[in-house]
């Protein structure tokens, strides 16, 4: 690990900026005192101004978007993949040779499986051997670790949601029923990506509601293999996501059964003390109801405990912004740990309301 001065800024290379977390980390890295943007990388707008295609960007950010063979994306110290599944895998071995080091936003390096990704990404993984090495990037989990690490598989925006909602009640002493943990997901459109696609059309998601991936999703394998190492043991996870109409925001209600020998324990107590020095986690005082909003366009996810008549019931409500710190400020947070910054150096925007 190695910090960084304000003299000698992280020269950062963004992979894909063209996309929703593509324009948050742009958003985002504009206003880190630590950064100078390096290369932004499209093919098809190659020559463009960022500025052109993101106007909030005008005044911020002054670099063009240039298509992959000229952004010479070896001589930056760090590189974002903003890009579909399977880029980052492709380049992975060549940077990491320039002594680059790698955040993919995508999933190449989330499934530490070969075979569990390749079933469920349809594709051979390119690069097992730094697959091997790259660390799951939740902070408040492996913080050690992404220090030290060179390549960073950043969690699904679904995942960190559920992880951060369940860390505290697994790993120590038995408390809950690890066997049925039941997720009822919503996500923003936003978190389809940013494509041209009928389910997303406003015509089509507008003044609608609908899950999705109820079968199967992408997210459930990464959430229950995270859940396993947490637990130390194979948990049992239904995981259904649902898609609301609107922009950011994601909503993660957690259902778990407390443990008979768990009764007595204070929640609260728990909850509050595992995240007491998490920046951007926020335990809400007990029987709050967290909302969406409140943590728009924030790097902030909020937590909060019910508990219906003090029963055997324990249901967790996380909030965040699918975008931030389920993508792009999550990102950002981990490079700040691994080039030796304050965590929160460049992420502490309020959320915006209404």
């Amino acid at each position: 690990m190695m910090a960084h001065t304000a003299a000698q800024r992280i020269k950062v290379g963004i992979v894909g900026g063209t996309g929703y977390t593509g324009v948050e980390l742009l958003r985002m890295l504009a206003q880190h005192p630590g950064v100078e943007l390096t290369a932004i990388t499209s093919r098809k707008e190659d020559g463009m101004p960022v500025a052109e295609m993101f106007p909030n960007l005008r005044g911020h950010v002054k670099i063009a978007f240039s298509s992959p063979d000229k952004a010479k994306l070896e001589q930056c110290d760090v590189v974002f993949f903003a890009t579909p599944h399977g880029v980052a895998m492709a380049q992975a071995k060549a940077l990491l040779a320039a002594g680059v080091r790698i955040i993919d936003l995508a999933a190449d390096f989330r499934l530490q499986d070969t075979a569990v990704f390749e079933h469920w990404y349809k594709m051979p993984h390119a690069c097992p051997e730094v697959l091997a090495e790259s660390v799951y990037g939740l902070v408040e989990l492996n913080r050690q670790s992404i220090a030290a690490a060179r390549v960073i598989g950043n969690p699904g925006c679904y995942p960190t949601t559920v992880l951060l909602g369940l860390a505290p009640l697994l790993g120590g002493q038995p408390l809950i029923d690890t066997t049925d943990i039941i997720v009822d997901a919503k996500s923003g459109v936003s978190g389809a990506g940013r494509k041209a696609e009928v389910s997303t059309l406003l015509s089509e998601a507008s003044d609608n509601f609908k899950a999705y991936g109820v079968a199967g999703h992408r997210h459930q394998p990464e959430i229950k293999a995270q859940l396993d190492l947490l637990a130390s043991t194979s948990v049992g996870l239904t995981f259904v996501p649902h898609l609301v109409p609107m922009i950011r925001g994601m909503f993660s209600t957690i259902y778990v059964r407390i443990l008979p020998e768990a009764r007595e324990v204070d929640f609260q107590a728990l909850f509050e003390a595992r995240y007491a020095n998490e920046a951007f986690v926020d335990v809400m005082p007990a029987g709050s109801l967290p909302e969406t909003r409140s943590v728009r366009a924030s790097n902030t996810l909020r937590i909060a405990l019910q508990r219906p008549g003090q029963g055997d019931r324990l249901i967790i409500l996380v909030v965040q912004d699918n975008l931030v710190k389920g993508a792009s400020g999550q990102a950002i947070q981990n490079m700040n740990l691994m080039f030796g910054l304050p965590e929160t150096t460049g992420l502490n925007q309020i959320a915006i309301l209404p």
